[in-house]
């Protein structure tokens, strides 16, 4: 039951932070692509691959940071779903660039993003 609580607070704070980050940026650099999205899924995979390192390096003894951090923080955080409608309306709205660089953007750049976090946190870590 521990466990469980530790999830749902982390994946509370992961859906805030993607709010309030999501919504900074819409209010910076507009709507007319989804930049908010795609921040919180760059940020996302980022701390995803460095915890993921952290967590297997230095907190092997302390489960319940996975859960808050990587099941709940992480999940809640990053959104496949709003990737996914985001790209779906670029289509209907017949924007096919746009929604060609988002999902490009999302995969490969969110890749990068997890591999970089990988390489700073064996850099600190290993």
């Amino acid at each position: 039951m521990f466990q469980l609580i530790i999830i749902a607070l982390g994946g509370a704070l992961g859906a805030v932070s993607r709010f309030l980050l999501s919504h900074f940026v819409y209010q910076n650099y507009g709507r007319s692509f989804p930049w908010g999205t795609l921040s919180v899924n760059l940020l996302g995979s980022f701390l995803m691959g460095f915890l993921f390192i952290l967590l297997n390096h230095k907190l092997l003894e302390h489960p319940e940071f996975r859960g808050f951090l990587i099941v709940g923080f992480l999940g809640a955080l990053t959104t496949f779903s709003t990737f996914s409608l985001d790209t779906l309306l670029l289509i209907e709205n017949g924007d096919w660039l746009h929604a060609l660089i988002n999902i490009l953007s999302n995969v490969i750049a969110c890749l990068f993003a997890v591999w970089l976090g990988f390489f700073i946190g064996r850099l600190f870590f290993e």
